[in-house]
């Protein structure tokens, strides 16, 4: 199995949506800005890179009217 090489910001984002996930809880980005201590802002390319990586998958709103916005769930490794 090919190792992809990621940025410590990267890995910092990838460990926070896996420990949400693990809590029970829903990744949206405000969420994981917080756990891994980074603004909005500053989470914006990290969550496009890992999802480029397919390390994680964005996820809308299945709910009409009850968007709270994206949600990025870690690729389940099989």
């Amino acid at each position: 199995m090919q190792q992809v090489q990621l940025s410590d910001v990267e890995a910092r984002v990838y460990d926070a949506v896996a420990a949400l996930e693990a809590r029970g809880q829903v990744p949206y980005p405000d969420l994981i800005a917080e756990e891994c201590g980074l603004s909005e802002e500053q989470l914006h390319a990290p969550l496009h890179l890992l999802t480029e990586k397919n390390l994680l998958h964005r996820e809308d709103s299945p709910m009409a009217g009850l968007d709270f916005g994206p949600r990025f769930c870690a690729q389940q490794l099989t």
